[in-house]
Protein backbone atom coordinates (compact mmCIF):
# COMPACT_ATOMS: atom_id res chain seq x y z
CA UNK A 1 0.00 0.00 0.00
CA UNK A 2 1.29 3.21 -0.95
CA UNK A 3 1.47 6.50 1.00
CA UNK A 4 -1.80 7.72 -0.91
CA UNK A 5 -3.79 4.86 -0.75
CA UNK A 6 -2.79 4.75 3.33
CA UNK A 7 -4.24 8.16 3.08
CA UNK A 8 -7.38 7.68 2.10
CA UNK A 9 -7.86 4.36 4.41
CA UNK A 10 -7.36 6.59 7.44
CA UNK A 11 -3.41 4.97 8.35
CA UNK A 12 -1.03 7.03 9.24
CA UNK A 13 0.63 8.27 5.96
CA UNK A 14 3.90 10.53 4.64
CA UNK A 15 2.54 13.62 2.51
CA UNK A 16 5.61 13.52 1.10
CA UNK A 17 5.84 10.88 -1.50
CA UNK A 18 3.98 8.90 -3.96
CA UNK A 19 2.95 12.04 -5.99
CA UNK A 20 1.00 13.68 -2.94
CA UNK A 21 3.22 16.53 -3.57
CA UNK A 22 2.26 17.21 -7.46
CA UNK A 23 -1.18 16.54 -6.44
CA UNK A 24 -1.19 19.27 -4.20
CA UNK A 25 0.58 21.57 -6.65
CA UNK A 26 -1.86 21.22 -9.35
CA UNK A 27 -4.62 21.50 -6.37
CA UNK A 28 -2.99 25.21 -5.64
CA UNK A 29 -2.74 26.09 -9.34
CA UNK A 30 -6.71 25.71 -9.81
CA UNK A 31 -7.06 27.10 -6.24
CA UNK A 32 -4.76 30.53 -7.48
CA UNK A 33 -7.06 30.31 -10.63
CA UNK A 34 -9.92 30.21 -8.73
CA UNK A 35 -9.46 32.62 -6.53
CA UNK A 36 -7.85 35.32 -9.10
CA UNK A 37 -11.44 34.83 -11.50
CA UNK A 38 -13.60 38.08 -11.27
CA UNK A 39 -16.12 37.51 -9.51
CA UNK A 40 -19.37 38.49 -11.75
CA UNK A 41 -17.81 35.83 -14.14
CA UNK A 42 -20.26 33.35 -12.34
CA UNK A 43 -20.13 31.18 -15.12
CA UNK A 44 -16.39 30.70 -15.25
CA UNK A 45 -16.16 30.67 -11.53
CA UNK A 46 -18.96 27.73 -11.62
CA UNK A 47 -16.87 25.53 -14.55
CA UNK A 48 -13.78 25.61 -12.17
CA UNK A 49 -14.91 24.68 -9.05
CA UNK A 50 -16.64 21.50 -10.97
CA UNK A 51 -13.14 21.05 -12.22
CA UNK A 52 -11.19 21.21 -8.66
CA UNK A 53 -13.76 19.32 -6.39
CA UNK A 54 -15.01 15.61 -6.79
CA UNK A 55 -18.31 16.68 -6.84
CA UNK A 56 -20.62 19.64 -7.63
CA UNK A 57 -24.04 19.34 -7.00
CA UNK A 58 -26.51 21.85 -9.45
CA UNK A 59 -26.67 25.73 -7.69
CA UNK A 60 -24.13 25.22 -5.29
CA UNK A 61 -21.38 27.91 -5.28
CA UNK A 62 -18.05 28.85 -2.77
CA UNK A 63 -17.18 32.42 -2.67
CA UNK A 64 -13.73 32.98 -3.17
CA UNK A 65 -11.32 32.97 -1.60
CA UNK A 66 -11.37 29.32 -0.64
CA UNK A 67 -8.54 26.70 0.14
CA UNK A 68 -8.21 23.17 -0.53
CA UNK A 69 -5.23 20.38 -0.32
CA UNK A 70 -6.76 18.27 -3.19
CA UNK A 71 -10.39 19.17 -4.14
CA UNK A 72 -11.11 15.31 -5.77
CA UNK A 73 -11.55 14.50 -1.94
CA UNK A 74 -14.22 17.18 -1.47
CA UNK A 75 -18.27 16.20 -2.22
CA UNK A 76 -20.72 19.21 -2.29
CA UNK A 77 -24.68 18.50 -2.44
CA UNK A 78 -26.76 21.02 -4.65
CA UNK A 79 -28.15 24.44 -3.31
CA UNK A 80 -25.11 25.18 -1.34
CA UNK A 81 -24.21 28.91 -0.73
CA UNK A 82 -20.96 29.00 1.35
CA UNK A 83 -19.58 32.39 1.98
CA UNK A 84 -16.09 33.48 2.09
CA UNK A 85 -12.71 31.89 3.39
CA UNK A 86 -14.03 28.27 3.28
CA UNK A 87 -10.84 26.22 4.43
CA UNK A 88 -10.67 22.26 3.50
CA UNK A 89 -8.38 20.00 4.85
CA UNK A 90 -9.36 17.36 2.67
CA UNK A 91 -6.60 14.29 3.00
CA UNK A 92 -10.10 12.67 4.64
CA UNK A 93 -12.78 12.73 2.22
CA UNK A 94 -15.18 15.91 3.28
CA UNK A 95 -19.27 15.34 2.25
CA UNK A 96 -21.49 18.13 2.53
CA UNK A 97 -25.32 17.81 1.89
CA UNK A 98 -27.29 19.86 -0.02
CA UNK A 99 -28.90 23.33 0.47
CA UNK A 100 -25.98 24.29 3.41
CA UNK A 101 -25.11 27.46 4.33
CA UNK A 102 -21.55 28.15 5.56
CA UNK A 103 -20.66 31.55 7.12
CA UNK A 104 -17.23 33.15 6.61
CA UNK A 105 -13.98 31.39 7.42
CA UNK A 106 -15.47 28.07 8.50
CA UNK A 107 -12.48 25.38 8.42
CA UNK A 108 -12.88 22.10 8.14
CA UNK A 109 -10.03 19.66 9.10
CA UNK A 110 -9.82 16.31 8.47
CA UNK A 111 -6.14 16.43 8.90
CA UNK A 112 -4.10 15.62 12.17
CA UNK A 113 -0.67 14.89 13.33
CA UNK A 114 0.22 12.28 16.46
CA UNK A 115 0.46 13.70 19.87
CA UNK A 116 3.57 12.60 21.00
CA UNK A 117 6.43 15.02 19.85
CA UNK A 118 8.83 12.08 18.78
CA UNK A 119 5.96 10.31 16.93
CA UNK A 120 4.92 14.13 15.39
CA UNK A 121 8.52 14.27 14.35
CA UNK A 122 8.37 11.46 12.45
CA UNK A 123 6.31 13.36 9.67
CA UNK A 124 3.50 10.61 10.07
CA UNK A 125 0.12 12.58 9.37
CA UNK A 126 -3.91 11.40 9.54
CA UNK A 127 -6.95 12.08 7.49
CA UNK A 128 -9.98 10.92 8.88
CA UNK A 129 -13.62 12.29 7.03
CA UNK A 130 -16.01 14.06 8.46
CA UNK A 131 -19.61 14.47 6.90
CA UNK A 132 -22.48 17.33 6.85
CA UNK A 133 -25.98 16.13 6.15
CA UNK A 134 -28.56 18.37 4.13
CA UNK A 135 -29.59 21.73 5.57
CA UNK A 136 -27.04 22.25 7.83
CA UNK A 137 -25.84 25.97 8.56
CA UNK A 138 -22.56 26.51 9.83
CA UNK A 139 -21.94 30.13 11.53
CA UNK A 140 -18.90 32.37 10.84
CA UNK A 141 -15.45 30.85 12.19
CA UNK A 142 -16.74 27.31 12.79
CA UNK A 143 -13.94 24.65 12.60
CA UNK A 144 -14.67 21.21 12.33
CA UNK A 145 -12.52 18.66 13.51
CA UNK A 146 -11.18 15.04 12.08
CA UNK A 147 -14.05 12.50 12.58
CA UNK A 148 -16.81 14.54 12.78
CA UNK A 149 -20.25 13.76 11.36
CA UNK A 150 -22.76 17.08 11.83
CA UNK A 151 -26.38 15.25 11.14
CA UNK A 152 -29.50 16.80 8.97
CA UNK A 153 -30.36 20.41 9.54
CA UNK A 154 -28.59 20.92 12.41
CA UNK A 155 -27.41 24.45 13.29
CA UNK A 156 -23.85 25.39 14.82
CA UNK A 157 -23.11 28.92 16.49
CA UNK A 158 -20.87 31.32 15.29
CA UNK A 159 -16.90 30.66 17.00
CA UNK A 160 -17.69 27.00 18.10
CA UNK A 161 -14.97 24.41 17.68
CA UNK A 162 -16.89 20.92 16.84
CA UNK A 163 -14.87 17.65 18.35
CA UNK A 164 -17.76 15.11 18.62
CA UNK A 165 -20.75 14.42 16.04
CA UNK A 166 -23.68 16.85 16.55
CA UNK A 167 -27.27 14.94 16.15
CA UNK A 168 -29.76 15.45 13.09
CA UNK A 169 -31.73 18.61 13.80
CA UNK A 170 -29.79 20.34 17.11
CA UNK A 171 -28.50 23.94 17.56
CA UNK A 172 -25.14 23.44 19.13
CA UNK A 173 -22.26 26.15 19.98
CA UNK A 174 -19.05 26.56 22.46
CA UNK A 175 -15.68 25.71 22.45
CA UNK A 176 -16.20 22.43 22.54
CA UNK A 177 -19.31 22.40 20.78
CA UNK A 178 -22.03 21.18 23.08
CA UNK A 179 -25.74 20.74 22.45
CA UNK A 180 -28.05 23.36 23.28
CA UNK A 181 -31.67 22.30 22.50
CA UNK A 182 -33.71 20.87 19.88
CA UNK A 183 -35.04 22.46 16.56
CA UNK A 184 -38.80 22.72 17.03
CA UNK A 185 -41.96 23.51 14.79
CA UNK A 186 -41.94 26.81 16.49
CA UNK A 187 -39.15 27.64 15.41
CA UNK A 188 -40.65 28.22 12.17
CA UNK A 189 -42.46 31.51 12.80
CA UNK A 190 -38.75 33.62 13.78
CA UNK A 191 -36.19 34.56 11.90
CA UNK A 192 -33.76 36.11 14.59
CA UNK A 193 -34.36 35.21 18.42
CA UNK A 194 -37.74 36.56 19.22
CA UNK A 195 -38.45 38.58 16.27
CA UNK A 196 -41.22 37.00 13.90
CA UNK A 197 -42.03 37.08 10.35
CA UNK A 198 -43.89 39.77 9.34
CA UNK A 199 -44.49 38.18 5.92
CA UNK A 200 -46.10 34.98 4.74
CA UNK A 201 -44.13 33.23 2.04
CA UNK A 202 -41.54 31.60 4.31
Amino acid sequence: MNQKERMLTGLPYRADFDGLPEERDACKRKIFAYNQTPPWEHEALSTQLRELLGKVGEGSCIEPPFHCDYGWNIELGSGCFINYNLTILDVGKVTIGDSCLFAPNVSIYTAGHPIHPDSRLSYYEYGIPITIGNRVWLGGNVVVLPGVTIGDDAVIGAGSVVTKDIPAGWIAAGNPCKLIRQITEADRDYYFKDRKFDVTDY
